[in-house]
């Protein structure tokens, strides 16, 4: 299940990522690029929960930043 934040509290959540888990947004795209190849959010979303433990709302910022970042260099 993707949980779906407003653009405030998604921004909020990005700019405490490396403080809530001690790794950068560019460390955690690098995670996601090497690790399994899902096609859907959620299940990366899940991916990042489930094998590092993160919180749901860290997770699906992440995954969306890195969405983000994957579109605009595209």
């Amino acid at each position: 299940m993707t949980v779906n934040h407003s653009e405030e509290t998604h921004r909020n959540l990005v700019e405490r990522v490396p403080q809530v888990t001690g790794r950068g947004l560019s460390e955690w795209f690098h995670e996601i690029e090497q690790g399994p190849s899902f096609s859907r959010i959620d299940e990366r979303v899940n991916w990042l929960r489930d094998e590092h433990e993160l919180p749901a709302g860290y997770a699906t910022a992440i995954v969306r930043e890195h969405e983000k970042h994957r579109s605009s260099h595209s």
